[in-house]
């Protein structure tokens, strides 16, 4: 198993420097022993090469939430033994694997599959983790109202087994150092994942507010200060929020993103890409002052929930795969820029127990035109199209 590494505050540039190159080893290593293609020479590169920076493809999914008919899958496909969520993956791997950089949302705590007192859902079989590092996530946003469902030994699980297979995250912490976030390599730049919610099911234990980030506009644009002081080039903030089984933005969605990406220090955005979960279902993508924020990109893993026994909204079981590549600055100190900027339609098949790449799907003969034309009409509902945003596959 790959060796524990420690995710790093982003207040000692010189650890988040190296833990940037560990997570570029454990990438090798990752391949080497899954039997995937060789990674590019951008992604394995420990430091800037000596010439001009190479860009960088960013690719980020919804929510993963396995409800018990999604746990119940994963154990079937682990013989009854085990639980093995990979097959559940296996069809958007190869997207996923191929991005320099790849972002998902944890959206319960790992542990042994037993309900804590205090916790709404069950927590996942920690062998999800495995299923997240062969997929080919390199850090995982783990703020949601669900981070502390398990207490803080729940947080601590949760981040020990990431870290065991590799996986970094963002939005809950076992110290204080830990809260602002991570920093990874990608291509030529370094980037930093934050990550905060909305609210908590469970409060923060007394003296220990950095166990889970919440929503502070404040707080986000400290953080991102100092992520930029760390060295960072691009900065990445994931949004837990937003109402549930809203397609359209509400209001304080629309003002916090507009507040954040107006933030600016010595004319450079605090902030380069906004990446929203919550609301169960896709909603739109937008350009706003120049920079991408998707409001929402939809549970990619989501099943029947435990006690609910009316079946769930169709469009819970819809997403999208958000695709941006970031262009290296034309000057020294300057913006990294989204020259491209890309949806790919995605959806679970509970009977299946599979997430599916739509376009991938109707190229092999399938039925899902009406999924993927749905899902064009929202992610393109505030206009996107306009400035560039393309499907892909």
């Amino acid at each position: 198993m790959i060796a524990r590494r420690r995710q790093v505050g982003l207040v000692v540039t010189a650890l988040l420097a190296a833990a940037a190159a560990c997570q570029n080893h454990h990438r090798e290593q990752q391949h080497a022993s899954s039997g995937r293609p060789a990674p590019s020479a951008s992604r394995t590169a420990t430091a800037p090469s000596a010439g001009a920076p190479s860009a960088f493809t960013l690719v980020a999914s919804g929510s993963i939430l396995p409800d018990p008919s999604v746990v119940d899958r994963a154990r079937f496909d682990g013989g009854g033994v085990s639980h093995d969520f990979r097959p559940m993956l296996e069809d958007v791997r190869s997207v996923v694997s191929r991005a320099d950089l790849a972002l998902c949302h944890l959206g319960v705590p790992l542990g042994m599959n037993v309900p804590h007192p205090a916790a709404p859902r069950p927590v996942s079989p920690p062998e999800l983790a495995q299923a997240l590092a062969a997929t080919g996530y390199d850090s995982c946003s783990t703020a949601s109202e669900h981070t502390l469902d398990a207490g803080m030994e729940g947080v601590r699980y949760t981040l020990d087994v990431l870290d065991q297979v590799g996986v970094r995250h963002a939005g809950s912490a076992r110290g204080e150092a830990e809260a602002r976030g991570t920093l990874l390599r990608a291509g030529g730049a370094l980037v930093a994942h934050l990550a905060y919610t909305a609210d908590s099911n469970v409060p923060p234990p007394p003296g220990q507010p950095w166990a889970v980030r919440l929503i502070d506009e404040d707080q986000i644009l400290a953080d991102a200060k100092a992520a930029r002081a760390a060295g960072a080039d691009v900065v990445v903030v994931s949004l837990h929020w937003g109402p549930a089984w809203q397609e359209a933005p509400d209001k304080q969605q629309t003002d916090l993103a507009r507040r954040l990406t107006g933030a600016r220090t010595g004319g450079r955005p605090d902030i380069d890409l906004i990446l929203g979960t919550r609301a169960h279902v896709p909603q739109p993508y937008e350009k706003i002052n120049g920079t991408w924020v998707v409001y929402g990109t939809g549970d990619q893993i989501a099943g029947q929930p435990a006690g609910e026994r009316t079946p769930r909204d169709v469009r819970s079981r819809q997403s999208t795969l958000a695709r941006f590549t970031f262009a290296p600055p034309a000057r020294p100190g300057g913006r990294w820029e989204v020259a491209r900027a890309e949806f790919l339609p995605e959806m679970f098949d509970p009977d299946a127990g599979r997430v599916v790449n739509v376009g991938e799907a109707i190229a092999r003969g399938a039925d899902l035109q009406g999924v993927r034309d749905r899902l064009q009409t929202v992610v393109l509902g505030r206009g996107a199209a306009k400035d560039g945003l393309m499907m892909g596959r």
